[in-house]
């Protein structure tokens, strides 16, 4: 673990995360939000420009398979970027 907490430069997890830029509807963030948040072991959505309707996805290799699977299910249009 880095000083700071996160895993980012450390080579041992360097290959397990994922970040995933994604864009939808600006009225949809919140479904999404709770969406991934509802299946909880595959992702974290945080908010990056919510004027543009511009989020970031984290979650790792293994598990974006499935986390995608289930967004593109939603009825509800994404943009992954």
């Amino acid at each position: 673990m880095n000083y700071d907490g996160s895993y980012r430069s450390s080579p041992l997890f360097s290959d397990v995360d994922v970040i995933v830029k994604a864009r939808l509807e600006r009225v949809e963030m919140q479904m999404l939000d709770k969406l991934v948040e509802g299946l909880g072991h595959l992702g974290i959505v945080t908010t990056t420009n919510k004027a543009l309707g511009e989020v970031m996805i984290q979650t790792t290799k293994h598990c974006w398979p499935d986390l995608k699977k289930a967004i593109e299910q939603m009825p509800f249009e994404i943009e992954f970027i």
